[in-house]
């Protein structure tokens, strides 16, 4: 995964954050908070999951799929497929 040497302290950053999400479920869950409160977190967590899977994804078509010299149609088209993602993990 050379494309996450570049961002590597900030992956790290968003995937800590989300353990401090994981570990604030597993506290409300102890601690019986209601319903709602547990929903929430978990909600959250998703949210953060799937920002960093969109993340992960860009950088993946950016390095691995488009070819730098390529065609520019085939470039649009991987812009385009990036769009998708982040809209559909949004």
């Amino acid at each position: 995964m050379a494309h996450t040497t570049a961002s590597k302290k900030k992956l790290l950053n968003r995937v800590r954050r989300i353990q401090g999400q994981i570990r604030a479920v597993e506290r409300a869950i102890e601690e019986e908070h209601d319903c709602s409160s547990v929903l929430q977190l978990v909600a959250a967590c998703r949210g953060a999951t799937n920002g960093l899977m969109a993340e992960l994804l860009e950088g993946h078509i950016r390095t691995h799929v488009i070819d730098p010299g390529g065609d520019p149609a085939s470039k649009q088209a991987a812009e385009q497929v990036i769009d998708i993602v982040r809209a559909y993990l949004k």
